[in-house]
Formats: structure tokens, C-alpha cells, sequence
């Protein structure tokens, strides 16, 4: 009885840790490990190793639990049938042999003692238990090296392409989802997360300034007629057309014209203080915006179409929009929409050709 016993608990006993340690290595998440690694923390190092080859760490587990289960089935169905072999339970139509009742307990016992419980602690307590199980697996792994080599080496070929993230942009949708929900972000903070993985499916012509209602001026035309014109000048870039006002030649920035008016260049032309232009076509995603804008620390970019025909301009503040969700009106603006300021002109125009 006394072995029977032994059996029993020594296998439920290495089962109940191999679930535990398994529950929380798949449980850590990475800012954890980054955290650690971060402050140079022998734990944090150690669990990097283990995330960037988990197959090493989970073969060894694994092992143990097959070895655990295999020698306790063994050893409590040997001696069971030695101590109970002749003994029978009789249940009216029913007669139950003793080895089969032991046999009921014992995976009765691996499903609740080794699997259901080790598991739920594991993953509720892992980063308790995570100091605990890196020590562990690091004794695991030298014991049952040649086991955990011949794993990896059966397995190799039927592995996916490790370079390939095991998380996808619907996976982070859906944790940004959980974590509103559970009260961990707040709505605002959420809603900024999904418009950030949506910028590469929208599109620079979804939020560009149409060309009919840009605020624009003539390469030639000089700094004082322009500032008598459009003061109080709202934007701080203005897009500067050639005479034809076909193509754009650069940029003039607010602040320039002041200081040139100021230095007494009034009557320079606009040509003279224009910056360089950056352009995206209409069809490139908000990411490639984003890229263009931060590369070249521009705060504006041209819109063309395929043949390069100028469409609008796009701004670092459309692009903070999009991603807040928000629209960003300051003491200047006297228009919110300007893409549906431009669509209401079209459609005055429309109807005075057709009553024309």
C-alpha cells in the first residue's frame, strides 16, 4: 500500500508543478520580460531566452509530465493489481474490480490535482510563481537535455517561420477592446489605439484639404500684396503655385512672411522666402504620411493624383485627428470640415449651371 501511495503522489506531485510552471511561462507577457531585461534582471534575461525558443522550455516540461504520468500509471496500476487483484465491488447488475476503481481515481486525480487546478494558479499567480518556475526550468533543461535536443530536433521541420509575429492586428484590436471593457483604458485612450493600427487601410485622400478650398499664393507675387490680402492669415504653411498655378513650387511658411515684412523685403517676391515641398500621392496610406512627415520633419505634404496633378495638401494636424479622433480647432479655424466646406461649394456651383 505503502508504494501504491508513493506512486501516486510523486506523480501528481511532478504533474502539479509541470502545469504551474507551463501556465506561467505561457502567461508572462512581453512588457513584463522588457521590464525585466530593461532593469538588467537575471530573471527578465532568462525568460527572453525562454520566450525567443519557447519550444526549449516547453519540450522539457512537457517531458517531465509524460515521464510523471507514465511511471505513476505504472506504478499504482502494478501494485493496485498486486494489493486488490482478487477484489471486486459488486453494484447490482455492475461488478467493479478494485484495479479499475484506482485507475478511475488516478485520472480523475491527473484531471483535477494536475491540470485544472496547477493551471488555474499558474495563470492567476504567475507573476508570483515566475521567480519560482525560471529556476526550475533552468534545472529542467540541464537535466533533460538530450530529451529536450531530440524534441527540438523532431519538430524543427514542422515549426512555422519563427521571423513571423504570432500576434496580428486583430489580436491587438481585440486586447484594446478587452482592456476598455475591463476599465484598464479609459474610451479616449482605446479609441486612439484603433485609429493607430487603422492608419495603413486609410488613405491620404480620405482626410487631405481639397485644392478648391487650399489657401494658396503665386510664386511672383510679392510679400505685401499677399499679407493685405489674406490677413489675418489663419494657416501657418501656405502652398506656393507657379504663374499657371499648375504645380506647386514650394512652401511659404507664416512666420517667414512676418519676418521678411518686418526686415523691410515687403515687396520681395514670394519665390524669394518659399521652402521645399514634399508631396505623397492620394492613394498612399495614412502610415506612409506619417513616415514622410516625421522623416522629413515636415508638418505638410502635397497631394497628387498618379499623373502628379496637385489634389489638395495633407497636414501633420489631419493626421492628429485621425489618430484622436478628434477634431483640432484652434482660435483661427472658422471652418471645422473642410473637405465638406469644398463639397458644398461644388454643389452651389452645380445648381447654378443647371439653372443656367
Amino acid at each position: 500500500m505503502t508504494l501504491l501511495i508513493l506512486y501516486f503522489v510523486l506523480s501528481i506531485a511532478f504533474s502539479f508543478l509541470c502545469s504551474v510552471w507551463e501556465a506561467v511561462l505561457l502567461s508572462i507577457t512581453p512588457s513584463y520580460i522588457s521590464t525585466r531585461v530593461q532593469e538588467r534582471n537575471s530573471i527578465g534575461i532568462s525568460l527572453k531566452k525562454f520566450k525567443d525558443d519557447i519550444d526549449r522550455p516547453l519540450s522539457a516540461i512537457l517531458t517531465l509530465n509524460t515521464i510523471a504520468h507514465t511511471v505513476g500509471a505504472i506504478g499504482v496500476g502494478a501494485q493496485a493489481g498486486k494489493l486488490f487483484a482478487a477484489n471486486t465491488i459488486s453494484l447490482g447488475l455492475i461488478n467493479l474490480n478494485m484495479e479499475a476503481i484506482i485507475a478511475s481515481v488516478m485520472t480523475l486525480a491527473i484531471l483535477i490535482l494536475s491540470e485544472i487546478i496547477p493551471k488555474t494558479l499558474g495563470a492567476n499567480y504567475w507573476k508570483k510563481l515566475t521567480p519560482f518556475t525560471v529556476y526550475s526550468i533552468r534545472i529542467l533543461l540541464t537535466l533533460l537535455a538530450p530529451f529536450v535536443w531530440m524534441s527540438q530536433l523532431i519538430t524543427k521541420n514542422l515549426k512555422k517561420d519563427k521571423s513571423l509575429s504570432v500576434f496580428s492586428r486583430a489580436d491587438f484590436r481585440a486586447l484594446t477592446l478587452a482592456g476598455e471593457e475591463s476599465g484598464a483604458l479609459k474610451a479616449d485612450e482605446s479609441r486612439t489605439i484603433k485609429n493607430l493600427l487603422k492608419l495603413d487601410q486609410i488613405s491620404v485622400k480620405n482626410i487631405m484639404t481639397p485644392r478648391s478650398v487650399m489657401l494658396s499664393a503665386e510664386e511672383n507675387e510679392t510679400l505685401q500684396t499677399f499679407y493685405d490680402e489674406h490677413m489675418p492669415i489663419r494657416y501657418s504653411r501656405i502652398p506656393v503655385f507657379d504663374d499657371d498655378k499648375e504645380g506647386i513650387k514650394g512652401i511659404m511658411l507664416k512666420n517667414d512672411l512676418f519676418q521678411a515684412i518686418i526686415e523691410g523685403r515687403a515687396e520681395e517676391a514670394i519665390s524669394q522666402i518659399m521652402r521645399p515641398a514634399d508631396y505623397i500621392r492620394s492613394e498612399a496610406s495614412l502610415a506612409d504620411l506619417q513616415k514622410i512627415l516625421i522623416n522629413n520633419n515636415a508638418h505638410i505634404a502635397i497631394v497628387t493624383d498618379e499623373y502628379g496633378v496637385i489634389l489638395g495638401l495633407v497636414t501633420l494636424e489631419d493626421l492628429m485627428e485621425t489618430i484622436l479622433g478628434l477634431e483640432i480647432v484652434d482660435e483661427m479655424d472658422d471652418v471645422e470640415d473642410l473637405q465638406k466646406l469644398a463639397r458644398d461649394i461644388w454643389a452651389k456651383r452645380s445648381s447654378v449651371v443647371k439653372k443656367g
